[in-house]
């Protein structure tokens, strides 16, 4: 059984003003098996973040089921499905989103704050999570003390500290240079290889290059999927950290 399935989904939004409802997502079904690295492409208005937010449990589809791990996420009441968020999904945005009056190890430690943790024992994982990603020495700096790769970095961290089974990422690239977003996916190639499951919205060919599988979108549909052992035999690109 695929660790994720996403069954049938649609998603219509109801234009305002009007009963005739404006559809993002027609039919989409589509598998990540566990320890997959899974990007999706498409043009502005594809219906890519649409999807995203759908894998995330934010955002309840029209019709069609998410299952992950064997959870059927929408049949879940809201409570019980901000739960398996907390458990399940790790969260890296392409703004980073993190709080410019906390330090990186507060940073971090956001997601674990309604978890019944000692302090000391959140301090222990944010700071293990951070040494991950090579910012151990920099646990005591804000956001604005870090570059644009520490603050890329910081994020995966803070998406990396409840140990979830699946990592998402929308465009966490997007923002950077050339060279602070190939530092960026060193870190994701590097995760992935000890078995985090990855699913990353992009336009960056180079980036899905990395991943074991493209899913293209257009419309609403996924066009195809497409195969990268080829392009990632071909691309010159050191994942070691």
């Amino acid at each position: 059984m695929a660790f994720v399935a996403v069954e049938n989904i649609s998603k219509t939004y109801n234009d305002q003003g009007s009963r005739i409802g404006v559809p993002v997502l027609r039919d989409v079904s589509t598998e990540i098996g566990e320890g997959e690295f899974v990007c999706l492409m498409g043009p502005s208005g594809s219906g890519k973040s649409t999807l995203l937010t759908i894998l995330g449990a934010m955002n309840h589809p029209s019709q069609g089921r998410l299952v992950i791990d064997g959870i059927d996420v929408y049949a879940l009441s809201d409570e019980r499905r901000a739960d398996f968020r907390a458990q399940y999904l790790g969260f890296v945005f392409q703004q980073h989103h993190l709080m410019p009056y906390l330090n990186a190890i507060e940073n971090v430690m956001l997601p674990l704050a309604a978890l019944p943790l000692a302090a000391i024992e959140k301090r222990r994982r944010a700071l293990e999570v951070l040494e991950k990603v090579g910012l151990g020495d920099k646990a005591s700096r804000l956001p604005s003390q870090l570059s644009g790769g520490e603050q890329g970095r910081l994020a995966i961290a803070r998406a990396l500290v409840n140990d979830p089974p699946l990592v998402l990422a929308d465009e966490p690239t997007g923002t950077l240079d050339t060279k602070t977003g190939d530092e960026i996916m060193r870190i994701f190639v590097e995760l992935n290889s000890r078995g985090q499951t990855i699913f990353m919205v992009t336009h960056n060919p180079a980036n899905a290059a990395l991943a074991h599988r493209v899913l293209h979108i257009r419309d609403g549909e996924l066009e195809w999927t497409s195969d990268t052992k080829e392009a990632r035999a071909e691309l010159r690109f050191n994942p070691t950290l």
